[in-house]
């Protein structure tokens, strides 16, 4: 490992300022509000 890719997992240790990082979190995002939006169109109708 060099010493830039050391840095930079030290400033984003998670790794989500990536391009696949931004994909998993965007599609976690959507999954979670289909999911939310699934719950609330079964119960309305309650």
């Amino acid at each position: 490992m060099s010493v830039m890719s050391v840095l930079a997992l030290a400033q984003d240790p998670t790794g989500l300022s990536s391009p696949v990082g931004r994909l998993v979190v965007l599609f976690g995002l959507l999954a979670s509000l289909a999911v939310l939006l699934r719950w609330w169109w079964f119960n309305r109708r309650r």
